[in-house]
C-alpha cells in the first residue's frame, strides 16, 4: 500500500486528488495532505510516504503588468518552496516526488487565427513571471533527480471540472445566459480533473520519472462547448460565424479573449501512455461537471 503525501492543504487539484484515491482506491493507497501556508510543514515528517505531490503554488491571475512585489511572491511560492520541498522529501527518503507545472511554461495561447503546436521538442518559452517561476522550480527539482529519487514534471493544459476556477466556469456562466455567442475556429487543448488525477495515479503507481504532457484524448472548440453546455440545460445557444475580426480587436487589449479563443494544442502522440487515464471523454467531463447527465 502506498503512502502518498500532498503538499498543498486545500488546492482544487490536491483536493480532487485526494477526493478520486478516497473514492475509486480507498483500500489501495493512503493519502494523507499538509497545510505550506504557515512554516509548520516543515515539521511535517515526511519519511514512510513513497510519493510527495506538491500542488502549492501561486495560479496565474493577473492581467497586465504586475508590482515588483507580487513578482517576488510568484518566484517564492512556485519556485523556492518547490525546491525547499522537494530536498525535504529526498533528505527524509521519500522515493518521488511529483510536480505541477503548467503549459505556461510554453508561453500563452496563439492569437485568434494563428495556430500553436507543442510538440516534445518545442523549447520552453515562458512569457511572464508566472511561467519563469515554473520553470526555474523544474530546473532546480529537475536536478535532484537520482536513483533513490524520482521526479516527475507534469505540464498539463488548461484544467476544469465541478468547483474549478479558471476560464471554463466563465464560458459556462455565457453559456447559461447568451442566446447567441460567436463562432470561432479554434483548437484548445484542455484536462478534465479527474483524467488528471488518474494520470497522477498512474505516475506514483508505475513509480516514473520525468516529464509528461496529460491532455484529454481530443481537441475541444471554445465556441462548441458553449453550445455544448447550453443544451445540456435545455437552453439554445446560436452560433454566429463572422464576428472573429471582433474577438481578434478585443485581443489585443483584453488578454482572457486570446486565452479562451486563441490555439494552443499539445500534440496527441506526446501525450499517449501505456496506461489509459483519459477515462472520460469531452461530452462526459461536461456532463459531469455540469451535473446534467444524459
Amino acid at each position: 500500500m502506498k503512502k502518498i503525501l500532498i503538499t498543498g492543504a486545500n488546492s482544487y487539484i490536491g483536493t480532487s486528488f485526494e477526493q478520486y484515491m478516497r473514492v475509486h482506491y480507498g483500500n489501495d493507497y493512503i493519502v494523507n495532505t499538509v497545510d505550506m501556508i504557515d512554516g509548520t510543514w516543515r515539521e511535517k515528517d515526511f519519511s514512510g510516504y513513497d510519493s510527495v505531490f506538491h500542488v502549492a503554488g501561486i495560479a496565474h491571475s493577473d492581467n497586465g503588468k504586475i508590482s515588483k512585489e507580487k513578482e517576488k511572491i510568484y518566484y517564492t511560492v512556485n519556485t523556492d518552496l518547490t525546491i525547499e520541498t522537494a530536498k525535504k522529501a529526498i533528505a527524509e527518503g521519500v522515493k518521488q516526488f511529483v510536480f505541477m507545472s503548467s503549459a505556461i511554461v510554453y508561453g500563452e495561447s496563439a492569437p485568434i487565427g494563428k495556430s500553436k503546436v507543442i510538440t516534445k521538442e518545442t523549447p520552453v518559452s515562458p512569457a511572464n513571471c508566472y511561467g519563469d517561476s515554473k520553470v526555474r522550480a523544474e530546473k532546480g527539482i529537475t536536478q535532484l533527480n537520482c536513483d533513490t529519487f524520482k521526479v516527475v514534471i507534469l505540464r498539463p493544459p488548461m484544467i476544469y471540472g465541478k468547483g474549478g476556477k479558471g476560464n471554463y466556469p466563465i464560458l459556462a456562466k455565457l453559456a447559461n445566459k447568451l442566446p447567441i455567442f460567436p463562432y470561432v475556429k479554434n483548437e484548445r487543448s484542455m484536462l478534465y480533473i479527474e483524467n488528471l488525477c488518474e494520470f497522477v495515479r498512474l505516475m506514483i503507481e508505475n513509480e516514473e520519472e520525468g516529464i509528461f504532457w496529460p491532455q484529454n484524448g481530443e481537441y475541444s472548440n471554445t465556441s462548441e462547448m458553449v453550445k455544448m453546455i447550453a443544451n445540456l440545460h435545455g437552453k439554445r445557444c446560436k452560433l454566429i460565424v463572422g464576428l472573429g475580426w471582433m474577438l481578434k480587436v478585443m485581443g489585443k487589449v483584453i488578454g482572457i479573449v486570446n486565452k479562451a479563443f486563441g490555439n494552443l494544442v499539445y500534440d496527441q502522440e506526446m501525450s499517449r501512455y501505456h496506461n489509459d487515464y483519459q477515462k472520460y471523454s469531452l461530452m462526459e467531463s461536461i456532463e459531469i461537471t455540469e451535473g446534467v447527465r444524459r
